[in-house]
């Protein structure tokens, strides 16, 4: 279940490497609300909320506020963070897969792969969100029709073989085989 980078990929994104995805993921997340406002509607109180992301195998997070079109994503050193609400931590390839809906939050919160403080009726409301939403990768990137298709087959099925790449390489005692 918990696939972690191996350490050689780690190394490759130190933590100024974050710093360029701030701006694309603010303007992909802004492109998003135009095109399904409602996703952002259900979040309710919770739109304005400060909600860190942190990827525990990258050296740095990320600090979104999911806005609809004022929507706001920066990415932040590890100690950079203290001062948000909402905190929401795991290996990355993991937080994709809460993204992509090919795990389960619930199984992976009880099992310890993730880990949620703060206020957790923000996190309730963004899981909701994000569940009922059905997103694919091409929504993410405003893809649609035979594009949109190419894209989802490509990004799903690369994160699909860096999972198993990263379940390989782990440690057996950490790593539950996906079926």
């Amino acid at each position: 279940m918990e696939a972690k980078l191996p350490a050689f990929v780690r190394q490759l994104f130190p933590a100024f490497a974050g710093l360029p995805l701030g701006p694309a993921l603010t303007l992909s997340l802004r492109a998003l609300a135009r095109r399904r406002p409602g996703l952002f509607d259900r979040l309710g109180e919770f739109s304005r909320e400060r909600f860190l992301i942190d990827p525990v195998d990258l050296a740095f997070s990320f600090v979104v506020v999911p806005d609809g079109e004022r929507a706001t994503v920066k990415a932040t050193g590890k100690d950079e963070t203290q001062d948000c609400p909402v905190v929401i931590r795991g290996p990355i390839l993991t937080l994709l897969a809460l993204l992509d809906g090919t795990q389960d939050g619930d199984a992976l919160f009880f099992n310890r792969v993730i880990s949620i403080s703060g206020r957790t009726e923000a996190v309730l409301a963004l899981r909701n969100a994000i569940e009922d939403a059905e997103l694919t990768p091409a929504d993410l990137i405003g893809l649609s029709g035979t594009l949109g298709r190419l894209a989802d087959a490509g990004i799903l099925g690369g994160l699909d073989v860096a999972r198993r790449f990263a379940a390989a390489t782990s440690t057996p005692a950490t790593v539950e085989a996906r079926s």
